[in-house]
């Protein structure tokens, strides 16, 4: 009987310190899987934009002014869209990664998934629109001309004072589209982005080319000899053809709340960000 108890006594003795193990080893497992829950709980906002279109977006070698990493690259990417990334991404709780992408590959990466949005300068055109969604605007300006300071249309007021001039723009954009307003010009061969247009202002293989006030303000600040005119003529251009922009595939559940949070950011405090951009920009960009 003594026997049977005493058998019996470690056989509960044996069950309690086992569950008292699993207990322990499941409240570290679950532990364990809280805090891989809580460190990977936001998601990743796969942002693309160019990273060469300063003060929009620009390239640079390390973290300074609040840049972020580009995706795959030692580089980092700073500008106003990506302090406007920073804004939204932190408005949605999620991690913000920016994904360096060709101009033209925008628009594909979006609709096939490679990136979740689009903040690159880009205007809401009809055309776009017809493929991907935007947001309401995060800016709007107007369509300037990048010249040399000591060239011959350094002194030009109108859109018609160019004749002659070797003008460009870059391709793909509306910017390229309203050349063809000004009176006899030289339409140039679209350029890939807006650093090869300045190389080529610079050098003298273009006598100008069509902007937005942002990017002539950084290349007058950038470069030493550019200038820009604000024609007083100015371009016919739809809203939507100065206008700027977050784009989204179509039908993404991300468009109402990111409203919700390009409304929270005033025009003072929208101002207050291209100024800091164009005072931040790497020379040369």
């Amino acid at each position: 009987m003594k026997k049977k108890l005493w058998t019996l006594l470690l056989t509960m003795i044996t069950i309690l310190v086992l569950a008292a193990c699993g207990s322990s080893d499941d409240s570290n497992s679950g532990d364990s899987k809280d805090s891989e829950t809580s460190s990977d709980s936001k998601g990743v906002l796969r942002v693309g934009m160019e990273a060469a279109y300063a003060p929009f977006n620009w390239s640079q070698k390390d973290d300074s002014n609040g840049a972020v990493p580009i995706a795959g690259s030692k580089e980092y990417a700073n500008g106003y869209d990506v302090q406007i990334a920073k804004r939204i991404a932190e408005g949605l709780g999620m991690k913000l990664e920016i994904v360096k992408t060709d101009w033209d590959g925008l628009i594909p990466s979006l609709q096939s998934g490679a990136i979740d949005l689009v903040i690159a300068g880009m205007s809401p055109t009809p055309e776009r629109m017809e493929v991907i969604d935007f947001t309401d605007n995060y800016y709007t300006s107007d369509f300037v001309i990048v010249v040399k300071k000591d060239g011959p249309y350094a002194n030009a007021k109108s859109i018609h004072d160019f004749k002659g001039a070797k003008v460009t723009a870059q391709q793909g954009t509306t910017h390229y589209n309203v050349i063809d307003q000004m009176t006899g010009v030289q339409k140039q061969v679209p350029a890939t982005d807006f650093g090869q247009m300045r190389i080529q202002l610079s050098s003298g293989a273009i006598d100008a080319y069509i902007s937005e006030r942002p990017e002539g303000m950084s290349a007058e600040a950038a470069i030493e000899g550019f200038t820009y005119i604000v024609p007083e003529d100015g371009f016919e251009a739809d809203e939507s053809d100065t206008a700027i922009a977050v784009g989204l595939k179509k039908g993404s559940e991300l468009k109402e709340k990111i409203n919700e949070i390009l409304a929270g950011i005033s025009e003072e405090e929208r101002q207050q960000i291209m100024e800091e951009a164009i005072k931040n920009q790497p020379s040369q960009q």
